[in-house]
């Protein structure tokens, strides 16, 4: 009996590791079918020339010319795929925090010429001196999907030596109703003043319901719009309406595809003016000039700008340079009189005049 008992608990031991085997094959077929292989990343790109250390003097001579090309091994995600690259280049030591994008490579490319030209202009818009020589780091940042990590390459140390120029910022025209929809009309324009892709301007749309569009260039050929209302840019997009005629700050962001534009009437305030810092006096477009102008009595003191009665979007001057910034500090008024005040709003940098009459 003993013998019999010992073979019919075998006999049941070995069902029990069938089963237990059986089972643990379906929950990892299960696991297989529901999350489906996971993604090994491999390698990053590599930047493979110009040279680390490489130093360049750029002068106005040569600004057209090509400064380096700038080759990188390719990305490893793991399986095929249509790798996009972008070069990104920022002042050394500041992790990338602020980059710029010397220009994307789509599907596959591994290397980019770039201009001396480009780089003058990102590193004076950057505030770097311009007669000295700047450490700057590069890098190559790889993507396939905005659901896959991206694989990012080690950094490059370079050194550029710009110099002082009149900076091309890259624009975008804004043809509408209230211009005659014209893209070639270079005083309707918004900057990239750090060459970013993020661009921003004010306009006048001097009537009652303007409409306006988006281009690169004085033609056509490359335009967005809004379809929909919903703050998303299109291709070939519909015209974009806003409620009713002013002086509208445009913002643009050509990397997410995205805008907004707001109303605004600038007034001056300020220790140095009428009402003190306790309410503007308002200030007036002056279609000739393109500016905001205002003549009023000021005293010893301090003024600012800011927008729609309110310090959301205020404008002062930090470092007195008349580069003026949000936030900024305020402007010192030195002596007392009459002022003809003008905000500057119609070109890249915005800036002011106090002039004494």
């Amino acid at each position: 009996m003993p013998s019999e008992f010992q073979e019919l608990n075998t006999i049941i031991m070995r069902k029990q590791y069938f089963l237990l085997s059986l089972l643990a094959l379906m929950m990892w077929g299960c696991s297989e079918d529901e999350f489906g292989p996971v993604l090994s990343l491999g390698d990053a790109p590599g930047l493979t020339s110009p040279t680390a250390n490489a130093s360049y003097v750029i002068t106005e001579d040569i600004v057209d010319d090509v400064m380096a090309t700038f080759t990188w091994t390719a990305a490893d995600f793991g399986y095929d795929a249509g790798i996009d690259y972008d070069v990104q280049i920022d002042k050394a030591g500041n992790n990338f925090a602020a980059p710029v994008s010397l220009g994307p490579i789509l599907k596959g490319g591994l290397s980019m010429a770039v201009t001396n030209g480009k780089v003058n202009g990102i590193l004076l818009a950057k505030d770097l001196p311009a007669g000295v020589e700047n450490n700057m780091e590069v890098r190559v940042v790889a993507s396939v999907s905005n659901e896959v990590e991206k694989l990012i390459s080690p950094t490059l140390s370079i050194k550029v030596n710009p110099f002082l120029q009149e900076i091309d910022y890259p624009k975008l025209q804004v043809p509408g109703s209230y211009q005659g929809w014209n893209p070639g009309d270079l005083t309707t324009v918004i900057y990239s003043v750090k060459s970013d892709g993020a661009y921003e301007g004010y306009v006048n749309m001097n009537e009652s319901a303007p409409k306006f569009k988006y281009t690169q260039g004085l033609s056509w050929d490359t335009n967005w719009g809004d379809n929909g209302a919903d703050g998303t840019l299109e291709p070939g997009g519909a015209d974009i309406a806003v409620p009713s005629g002013g002086y509208y700050r445009l913002q643009v962001n050509l990397n997410a595809l995205t805008h907004n534009f707001l109303k605004t009437d600038w007034g001056l305030i300020g220790s140095s003016t009428p009402t003190g810092w306790d309410s503007d006096t308002d200030m007036v477009y002056d279609a000739v000039s393109g500016t905001l102008k205002l003549t009023v009595d000021l005293t010893e003191g301090f003024i600012k700008f800011r927008a729609n009665d309110a310090w959301d979007i205020n404008l002062g001057d930090d470092g007195g340079n008349r580069i003026m910034e949000y936030g900024g500090a305020d402007i010192p008024v030195a002596e007392a009189g009459n002022y003809t005040v003008e905000l500057i709003l119609n070109q890249a940098n915005y800036t002011y005049k106090l002039t004494k009459n």
